[in-house]
Parts: C-alpha cells; structure tokens; sequence
C-alpha cells in the first residue's frame, strides 16, 4: 500500500490515527473517534492503556461501535482505484458482544446448556485480550464463581474419595479454567477474596477430578495472593498449606510447581504461615525436589521457601530431620546461581544459629560445610553472604578449629 499512497491520494479519514493506514475494520470508541480495530485493541487491551490516543480522555466504555458508513466508503473507494492495484478489503466478522456473553454466561448455569455455554465461552476468552475484558465487565466473575462454588458444597457433602466426585465436577473445572484465563484485574482478584474463593480452591486443590484443575487453582491462587491484603494472607487455613505441598510433591507441572512457589514465597512471612508450611510436611518435599531439580529458577525458588521456613523452629526441625537437608542445601552454594548461594548460607546462618547442637554442628563439619563455609571467605561474593558466613564460622570456630582437616586463619 504504501508503493500505491504515492500514486493514489487516500483521503484523511480513511487513515486510522494509531497505525496511520487504512482502516479494514473502523471501529468507534466511547470518546467519538474512530480507529481500525486490531490497533486500537492492541492500544487498549495488550499495552493496557485507558486513555482515547486522540482525545487523552479516559476510557471508560470499552465496547467497541463497528463504523459501518466509515467501511462501506472505504470499501466502495478501494473498488473504483482497483485499477491502481489497491484491493477491497472483505467485510469484517462481526466480534463477539456483551449481550452474547451475558446470554453464554446465564446458559452456563442450566445444568442441561452448562458444558457446550462453558466450552463457547473458554473459546472466547482465549481469543484476544479484549474479550478477556468484556468478559469481567458483564460480571462474568460471579458467575464463574457460582459454579466454582457449588461444585465445592458438592465435595464437601459427598463421602467419595479424593478424585471421585462426579455430577458437575467437569463444569466446575471449565468454569475454573475460564476464570484462570480471563487474567482479571487487580480489582477483580480482590473481590474473590470476598467470595471464600480461598477456601474453594483449596477443596478443588483436594477433591478436584483432573491433574489440570488442580494446576489452575493453584495458579489463579497465586495471582490473587499478589494482590492480598495482609488479613487475607494471616488467616490461611492449614489445609491450605498441605494441599500446595501436595502439588509440589505430585510435580502436576512445571507451571504449578513455578506457581505454588511463588504463592508460598509470597504467604511465608506472614504470621504464623511458616510454621503451617513446616507442619505440612513442606520442608521435606522442597529438599527431595533440590535434589534432581536442574532449572535455575526453580532451584533459586526453592531455596528462598526453604530460607524462610527455616526462620521457624519448626522449619529448621523438618530440615534437620531430613538425611540430607544440610547436605542438599549446602551442594547449591555457587553451583546454581548467587542468590541460590546467598540463600543457601542464610539456611545454614538460621540452622547454626538457632539450632546448632553438639550433633548439627558435628554434622556440618562432616558434610564438608565448614570447608564451603571457608570458601565463601575467599571468593568474590555478597558482602552479607561472607558476613553470615563469617557470623557462622566464629560461633562454632571452638568446636571446628579442633579437626585437623581445617584451618582457620580469619580471626
């Protein structure tokens, strides 16, 4: 086209004011303007802006009006410059509508329309970032949530094992499925707080049929948690926590090992949470994952879970108890990555400190530890990672100086 614009005079109007080329599908905002409709859903929904490009206004009305005397004058231009080789752009199919998602959404609640409504509306959801905001616009939240909910009284009345429970367990995981991909906003994973959705979640975590359910609870847990307030984040049930060590042991997915991670990096230093985590049995699982774990990202994770834990007494039991927690947590020091090392000797810091016995810093000294330890003095390293490692080595410095494999030159 832009061989032919020489050639050809477009007129102003036909241009679209983002990308500055012919409109194919004219679309009018709420401010009055009109823009091709990839680029202005591309301005509003995938760069997330909420001001009108032209006007600065802000956004409010996200439904998009098709400008259909704007696309027949340019369709109708295109055919009489066709001997300049400019093409007529076919007619656009019509986008999906409020009123159309509303109707799914009200159809997904009859148990008879509920799986083919769910499965129309995953497949719009997934079509493009607007639908995925005109999709929480209309409420589809609540409706979702419903399903979600009922499914969750359901399991708690039925006396079928784990993984068993039938009826509309399959819906409730479309309807979870959908509510995971829509991406809410920040105010819309606030408002599930309100719905005990945390609490609903952690009974899918449990009774859910499917490998998958149970991966899009965790994570749509882990993006609410992002949000939380700290009264969301202290009164956590402790199923909540024996459920996320459940799925780390059950290694679902990369993608819900990654999520569960980051959700209990992002609940452990609240209250009492490390001690639930501990009491879980997370200490144990997170040291037998360091073990064949090869990622670099997954390792760092783990190791910062299994840092904060261990500021616990509880955490630094479960370690201990554990044959080869010090030995595990120790090999990561500079074999993964800095901040794997510097968790690492924070791990050791918190165990030698708070827990260092005649037996725990025998052990140390057997493993290799106080050798690594020593290391961590002499390479070019975090200036807090050799102070811990120096805090360590002085307060047990009367028990380890005894082995004549060790010399100690630093005091």
């Amino acid at each position: 086209m832009d061989d032919l614009q020489s050639e050809v005079e477009i007129p102003r109007f036909f241009l679209c004011p983002i990308s500055l080329e012919i409109m194919k599908d004219p679309v009018t905002l709420s401010t009055g303007i009109t823009y091709d409709r990839d680029s202005i859903e591309n301005w509003l929904f995938s760069q997330k802006n909420d001001v009108c490009p032209v006007t600065k206004q802000v956004v409010l009305d996200i439904e998009l009006t098709p400008n259909h005397t704007v696309r027949r004058l340019i369709q109708s231009w295109c055919t009489l410059n066709a001997s300049s080789g400019i093409e007529r752009f076919p007619t656009p199919r019509p986008p999906i509508s409020k009123t159309e998602i509303t109707k799914l959404l009200k159809d997904s609640k009859n148990l008879n329309n509920q799986m083919a409504s769910l499965k129309r509306l995953k497949l719009i959801v997934l079509e493009n970032e607007k639908n995925k905001r005109l999709m929480e616009s209309v409420g589809a939240v609540d409706y979702l949530t419903s399903i979600i909910n009922k499914e969750k009284d359901s399991m708690m009345t039925s006396s079928s094992p784990a993984g068993e429970v039938s009826g509309s367990v399959t819906g409730a995981g479309e309807a979870l499925s959908i509510l995971y991909h829509i991406k809410l906003s920040q105010t819309g994973l606030k408002s599930l707080f309100g719905k005990d959705f945390v609490e609903t979640l952690t009974r899918v975590m449990q009774r859910a049929v499917s490998y998958e359910s149970r991966a899009y609870a965790v994570m749509l847990l882990k993006s609410m948690f992002e949000v939380a307030e700290p009264m969301h984040v202290t009164s956590l049930n402790p199923n909540f926590f024996m459920e996320l060590v459940q799925i780390l042991n059950d290694q679902i997915s990369q993608k819900a090992t990654k999520a569960t991670l980051k959700l209990l990096i992002s609940v452990c230093p609240w209250g009492r949470n490390r001690i639930k985590a501990a009491e879980a049995g997370a200490v144990r699982v997170l040291i037998d994952s360091l073990m064949d774990c090869t990622e670099k990202r997954t390792s760092e994770m783990i190791m910062t879970v299994l840092d904060q834990i261990c500021q616990s007494a509880e955490g630094r039991a479960e370690l201990l108890s554990h044959g080869g927690g010090l030995a595990v947590v120790s090999k990561k020091i500079f074999r993964v990555s800095t901040l794997a090392s510097e968790k690492a000797v924070r791990i050791l810091y918190s165990v030698a400190v708070f827990s260092g016995n005649t037996r725990v810093v025998q052990d140390m000294l057997e493993l290799g530890i106080v050798e690594k330890l020593l290391l961590v003095l002499q390479v070019d390293c975090g200036r807090k990672m050799k102070e811990k490692a120096m805090e360590i080595l002085k307060m047990h410095a009367r028990v380890w100086r005894k082995s004549p494999c060790i010399t100690f030159t630093f005091i």
